[in-house]
């Protein structure tokens, strides 16, 4: 599996906004078992239900050195108020959508708080967003 989440998270850093940092969004962080897959200089923000996990995503984040730890908001997906709009390169959500109440209601903020994606080509550059 480890070599999987390897391969799924390897091109994060094509992300970064305009400054070269990529600012990403763990949803449902746990004790944040993908830190070590996020790129170096990451500022990593986490949100997840369960006020007990902080403890341990602070060992975590003491593990992972290469990361920029952001802050830790006890909140459901469902409810990012707390994170501005088109505030994120990065929303990551693994092992989420299965366990939320309103899967609609949290890719809708997912839409919400991630920037649009701009993308060079021959012909100039074009913004757009996946969702």
């Amino acid at each position: 599996m480890a070599s999987k989440k390897q391969e799924l998270f390897s091109n994060l850093q094509e992300f970064a906004g305009p400054s070269g940092k990529l600012s990403l969004l763990k949803l449902g962080c746990g004790t944040g078992p993908d830190f070590k897959f996020y790129p170096p200089g990451c500022q990593v923000a986490c949100i997840d239900p369960n006020p007990n996990f902080e403890k341990f995503l602070i060992k975590s984040i003491a593990e992972n050195q290469h990361l920029q730890f952001e802050r830790f908001v006890v909140a459901a997906g469902e409810d990012l108020h707390q994170v501005a709009d088109d505030s994120m390169d990065v929303v990551v959500c693994t092992l989420v959508l299965c366990s939320v109440k309103n899967q609609e209601r949290i890719l809708q903020d997912v839409c919400r708080v991630r920037r649009p994606v701009s993308v060079g080509r021959e012909e100039g550059e074009t913004t757009f967003t996946a969702c």
